[in-house]
């Protein structure tokens, strides 16, 4: 994965005002942004997936500019061909797990059938161990299991890299070592490119071929798990 950033954009909360202001370039398959709650991480990453506009810069993933401010580019989210898990998942409670997933392979606005999936589908089922569950809803399942749910719909639609927020931070010790170890395996298995997130230094520690610091809204400095 080759990704470069420069962008910059202020948000409003109130009388309060952030300023994102982040330049870097990687060519590593696993970059690690790190960082205290706070930093403008996840205002980074929400850029770089399209679910955010920045006011002004340049996104480029893999030789295409996915964000363009001078030349008016502003590739859709659902066109970047990145897959997002996001911090607490973001499952659809009413829809079961086979639903949760089929939905990253859907256009519009109609759910899943309940019952039948198509054969990627049954791929990350049996993949992640979630056959069994699979018509069971997202409040039925453990963390580990909503976890999984949430990044085989994050894979399910074949995406050229793959954004995780804070991955593990709704998990408890015991488990986060666990899935930390079982995501860093699938990564190696499956050779997607990943940009996580995150204010764990286990995480950086783990996953970091590239670590860059952010702090203020900027990238405070960088380097290399190993």
């Amino acid at each position: 994965m080759t990704i470069s950033v420069n962008i910059r954009k202020t948000l409003h909360a109130g009388p309060r005002s952030f300023q994102l202001d982040v330049q870097f370039a990687s060519a590593s398959k696993r970059v690690v942004i790190y960082g205290a709650s706070g930093a403008g991480k996840s205002q980074l990453l929400k850029a770089i997936a399209g679910l955010s506009k920045p006011d002004s810069g340049v996104i480029e993933l893999d030789g295409q500019k996915l964000f363009d401010s001078s030349a008016g580019i502003d590739v859709p989210a659902r066109k970047r061909r990145v897959g997002y898990l996001f911090q607490d998942y973001a499952l659809f409670p009413h829809l079961n797990v086979r639903q949760n997933i089929g939905f990253g392979l859907r256009r519009g606005w109609f759910n899943p059938a309940p019952r039948g999936e198509s054969e990627a589908v049954r791929y990350w089922l049996e993949a992640f161990g979630l056959a069994e569950v699979a018509h069971q809803r997202p409040a039925e399942l453990s963390g580990g299991q909503r976890q999984r749910v949430a990044l085989a719909r994050a894979l399910v639609a074949e995406p050229g890299a793959l954004l995780l927020d804070e991955p593990f931070a709704a998990l408890d010790p015991a488990l986060r070592v666990r899935m930390r170890a079982e995501l860093d395996s699938l990564q190696r298995r499956l050779d997607i490119p990943m940009l996580l997130i995150t204010h764990d230094p286990d995480d950086a520690a783990t996953f970091g071929g590239h670590v860059l610091t952010m702090a203020d809204g900027r990238v405070a400095g960088e380097g290399s798990s190993e």
